[in-house]
């Protein structure tokens, strides 16, 4: 974790005097990790909101594509991530998407149809703090703050824009789509959203945790999210009192969670049970599950703008029965979502999506 500007609690931050979205410092992304189709790549630093509602920095990517922007400037696609780690050498601008074979053709898929891709790594992730993993309004907010330093940055970005993202990413999108015009203001043209293996009533399941629950060890990559969790929870509400419940083999998972990649981690926790990591529910600690569901519920209503979400019916890593409930309240609540499951597993329904998604964000910019 990143040392000094944020490391201390919130209320020892720093004062910042610039904005939020002011670009601190730019510097060229190493070009193994550009987008296929890029003309550039230039990694910001810029400011935005951390999880205890203060000014803090993230940094992210600004790729613009090949060719002569438009007039008014490239349509922007602010991409939010999947789970990539919480340490400061998991942060995509660093090492490059952790899924590169799948992200990178997929994003230059969109760069191809002329929109410029702007991708923040949230706030913490390779920048002082800790990422808030799966806190939803503070992703939200490094999601639009991002087109903001893409537009201080480069005149040839336009105030039109949509979000995409994919797995954690898809949840941070489809939260993203419910604050974007608030969180935008009247600078930013905020059309809409795209989400695919979008998590979701996950606190539901996080909250029925504890000594032998669940019972048997999880496919890998469910240990090391409830992990990332844990550790980015006890860095986000201290008050709770985490650690308290935490076996050894628990606080073992939460400080590797806080330095090990995605892939590292989910080798080293392939076998354990989560059930071992606790000494009692995590409902008995006190205001445990109003705290989790504010800082990861997902919302349900007052989307504003069409969005998109897309399922695997096979996904392992997001199941897909969590996110059909979720859909079947947003359509209950008479949102303006469009639901497409596909025959695939999690990265698959990334893929097959875009013969959808991509004619779906074209009507978005007409």
């Amino acid at each position: 974790m990143a040392s000094g500007l944020l490391a201390a609690p919130a209320s020892a931050a720093p004062t910042f005097t610039q904005n939020i979205g002011d670009v601190v410092s730019s510097r060229a992304l190493p070009q193994e990790f550009w987008i296929p189709g890029s003309s550039s790549a230039e990694v910001l630093t810029y400011v935005t909101t951390d999880t205890f509602g203060e000014k803090a920095l993230s940094t992210g990517t600004v790729f613009l594509p090949q060719g002569t922007a438009p007039e008014g400037g490239w349509p922007v696609i602010s991409w939010a991530h999947g789970t990539s780690g919480l340490g400061d050498s998991c942060a995509p601008s660093v090492a490059g998407p952790a899924l590169a074979e799948r992200d990178l053709p997929y994003l230059g898929n969109w760069l191809a149809q002329g929109y410029a891709i702007v991708a923040s790594d949230y706030a913490g992730l390779g920048t002082p703090g800790l990422q808030a993993y799966l806190d939803g309004r503070t992703t939200a907010h490094n999601v639009v703050d991002m087109v903001k330093a893409g537009r201080n940055y480069s005149d040839q970005l336009s105030r039109k824009w949509v979000t995409v993202g994919q797995s954690q990413g898809g949840g941070a999108a489809i939260y993203t789509a419910r604050y974007a015009t608030e969180f935008g203001g009247p600078d930013l043209d905020y059309r809409g959203a795209v989400g695919t293996g979008t998590p979701a009533y996950i606190e539901k399941l996080v909250s029925i945790g504890g000594p032998g629950m669940p019972p048997v060890a999880l496919p890998a990559g469910l240990t090391a999210y409830v992990a990332y969790i844990g550790a980015a929870l006890r860095y986000s509400h201290p008050e709770l009192g985490l650690d308290n419940i935490l076996t050894p083999v628990g606080k073992k998972y939460a400080d590797l969670a806080e330095t090990a990649c995605v892939a590292d981690l989910e080798e080293q926790l392939e076998g354990v049970k989560v059930g071992d990591f606790f000494t009692a529910p995590l409902a008995s600690l006190p205001n445990f599950t109003a705290v989790l569901d504010d800082y990861m519920a997902m919302p349900e209503a007052g989307f504003d703008k069409p969005f998109f979400m897309g399922h695997g019916l096979r996904d392992t890593d997001v199941p897909f029965p969590t996110t059909a409930a979720y859909v079947a309240r947003l359509t209950a609540n008479g949102q303006p979502v469009t639901f497409r499951p596909y025959d695939a597993d999690h990265s698959g329904a990334l893929v097959q999506s875009q013969a959808d998604t991509i004619p779906f964000v074209a009507g978005l910019f007409r």
